[in-house]
């Protein structure tokens, strides 16, 4: 089982290269290396690690409760395997942590996804308040399940996502989303210069369209592209055109 500063990952590589680029993909609140779908996990001609952030999966911690923290976490985890720079492409609380990074460790960033998130990511009070107590954990994740799909998702994978969220401990689920309330780069936006790819679901209830909007329109080098069928859970709802999207993206890279 790879682990590296206490941190577990998945890594995937297709055939040999040194000089492959390396993506590093960050999971959202509450989430494992398991949110990512195949079809992103092992995008072909890259170096790809899908990582399981503190108390998280298969990862050793209680979580952290700041971006910054998991941030910081990160960077270490990249010393130990000696991962220079990467892409760093983000889902929800993992897009924040990923423009954490890029603003504050530009010379480790070649690059940004940022998926379903935003330069704030406020949580309904009434999401803080049920994840902060074990007896309201499951109307917490009643509350996520009624917010985070679009309309039309299947309901095997609704609840597939929810089975998976019900696994983590309620404290770090708490901490995830205190530190995604806390979270606001909005006047910062501007110093991060990285080429970026904001992708939102049309039918996003937690992170609605507008907020992809001003993200991508306050990053100096940032597009947009839009999935009008997905919710929230842009990455399992739509895992081939979000895995196109970040494959054209990432090609304009090289």
């Amino acid at each position: 089982m790879p682990i590296a500063a206490n941190i577990y990952y998945h890594a995937y590589e297709q055939g040999n290269g040194e000089d492959r680029t390396t993506v590093v993909l960050i999971h959202g609140a509450g989430g494992t290396h398991l949110h990512w779908p195949s079809e992103i996990r092992r995008l072909p001609g890259y170096r790809i690690y899908a990582p399981d952030l503190p108390g998280h999966g298969k990862s050793e911690g209680r979580g952290e409760q700041s971006i910054e923290a998991y941030a910081q976490a990160l960077t270490g985890w990249m010393d130990t395997l000696q991962i220079h720079q990467a892409i760093f492409i983000g889902h929800s609380m993992g897009g924040a942590i990923a423009l954490t990074l890029g603003l504050q460790n530009p010379d480790r960033a070649a690059g940004l996804g940022l998926i379903s998130t935003g330069s704030r990511l406020p949580v309904a009070p009434q999401l803080l308040e049920s994840t902060g107590q074990a007896t309201t954990f499951f109307t917490a994740l009643d509350l996520i399940r009624q917010r985070a799909f679009s309309p039309d998702a299947p309901e095997r994978l609704i609840e597939l996502a929810t089975r998976q969220m019900a696994l983590i401990r309620p404290s770090v689920l708490h901490g995830d989303f205190l530190a995604c309330d806390k979270f606001d780069l909005t006047d910062r936006l501007f110093e991060i210069q990285l080429p970026s790819i904001v992708i939102c679901g049309g039918q996003d209830r937690m992170m609605p369209l507008r907020m992809s909007q001003f993200l991508t329109s306050s990053l100096p080098n940032a597009r947009l592209e839009t999935i009008p069928e997905a919710g929230h859970m842009i990455i399992i709802e739509q895992p081939q055109q979000t895995a196109a999207i970040l494959g054209s993206f990432l090609a304009g890279l090289r």
